[in-house]
């Protein structure tokens, strides 16, 4: 385009000498004419990304890496005026998405539709748009670019993998074997809150979550208790343990895969393990808490139910290895709280004896602490987990190892030692 603007620019200029020198009539009605022809070419090219609508439907916000993201874009012309050609370009920062496309031509009031579909690879925040229309006028001298700004964001979960089985320590609970049934009556074991609906007593509404959420929130309770189980999940810089050749989104961001397997990275083991987990106890019924510094702290009271998995899953998608915390001091922060009988599950690669001795103290209060040690080794790490397991065996924590490549639903099914 700037090509053929600047030979209409030049023909201009030499038909206006050639006028003003010979003073023929010809020159000045052909300037005339390439000066019209800028003029009307400008204008179209001005109209011709105005009175458009463009309308992108998301079928979910929220996704899973491995699963696809759908999407329909409506672009609808509300002028009489035809447009001979329109390039979309799409500025979603989502790895993958290529939704930008060129309407061949569009008449007067009349739309065209087209859909996207994405592949989730990386797992985070992400937002879709702006979206970009460029056009121009049928000589092709100018282009002219109109930005819509409007935005909107999406969350890919991590990856799950199926748990046929994971062995638990016994907790310390006194009465009988849990009953898994809602009481419609109050008792002393409260299981968690959900929203008001018509019927429910006054008296169980839950004045604090109703204040925070903004919206009546009532207690549930349980014919008999469970025992609750925390995963801890450990996203500290110097645990981090990952191949040298990863590539990550903006060199801070995501972890890019290059393959459909698991990136070779302590943190997306990490991820997935506890996802495919929290996945595992919530079908289980189990009363669930998390706690994890993602750099951020993120702590999720134990409840039931698939809320409580979207929640920690949403906190797993754009969890990083960011934080100067250690293990050892996330454990001392975080569990002075944690009641007798709790089972925590710590999912770490930290090879720092530290958090072993924390989780000692944890086990004299009654706490029953099991351990998913991923092998920092076979992720290009120097010190093998082999390590660390006699002081775990002598601290009797249960533990189970994960190495780079481990077939994830055998290794959670195995006996911890």
């Amino acid at each position: 385009m700037p090509n053929r603007r600047n030979t209409v620019y030049s023909l201009l200029i030499v038909s206006l000498l050639a006028g003003l020198f010979t003073g023929r009539s010809f020159f000045f009605n052909l300037s005339y004419l390439l000066g019209a022809l800028l003029i009307v070419s400008l204008i179209w090219s001005w109209s011709a990304v105005r009175w458009l609508a463009i309308s992108r439907r998301t079928r979910t916000r929220r996704a899973q890496v491995g699963r696809n993201l759908e999407e329909v874009f409506v672009v609808t012309n509300r002028s009489w005026m035809p447009k001979l050609w329109l390039e979309i370009r799409d500025h979603s920062n989502m790895p993958g998405h290529r939704a930008s496309t060129v309407v061949p031509g569009l008449g007067p009031r009349s739309s065209y539709r087209w859909y996207v579909e994405t592949p989730c690879t990386v797992r985070g925040e992400f937002t879709l748009g702006p979206v970009s229309i460029i056009s121009g006028d049928p000589f092709g001298l100018f282009a002219s670019p109109r930005k819509l700004a409007a935005t909107s964001s999406i969350i890919v979960y991590p990856q799950t993998v199926y748990v046929e089985d994971f062995e638990l320590p016994m907790g310390v609970l006194s009465g009988g074997d849990a009953q898994r049934r809602r009481a419609q009556n109050i008792t002393t074991n409260a299981a968690g809150v959900r929203e008001y609906v018509t019927g429910d007593a006054f008296n169980r509404i839950h004045w604090a979550t109703t204040a925070r959420r903004d919206r009546l929130m009532v207690k549930e309770f349980e014919i008999d208790p469970m025992v609750d189980i925390w995963m801890f999940v450990d996203f500290s810089a110097a645990s981090l343990c990952e191949h040298p050749n990863l590539k990550r989104i903006n060199g801070s961001g995501a972890v890019i895969p290059m393959s459909p397997d698991i990136p070779p990275s302590t943190e997306e083991y990490a991820v997935v393990v506890a996802a495919s987990l929290v996945k595992f106890f919530v079908d289980q019924e189990r009363a669930l808490g998390f706690a994890a510094y993602t750099p951020h702290r993120e702590i999720q009271q134990p409840e039931r139910g698939n809320r409580q998995l979207l929640r920690i899953l949403q906190s797993l998608a754009v969890a990083r290895s960011f934080t100067n915390y250690s293990l050892a001091e996330m454990l001392s922060l975080e569990t002075p709280y944690f009641t007798r009988g709790t089972t925590l599950v710590i999912v770490t690669a930290s090879l720092d004896a530290r958090w072993i001795t924390e989780a000692q103290v944890l086990a004299r209060k009654g706490i029953r602490p099991v351990c998913v040690l991923i092998d920092p080794a076979s992720f290009g790490g120097g010190v093998p987990a082999e390590s660390i397991q006699p002081m775990l065996r002598l601290a009797k924590i249960p533990t189970i190892v994960i190495r780079y490549g481990d077939d994830l639903t055998a290794a959670l099914r195995q006996r911890p030692l």
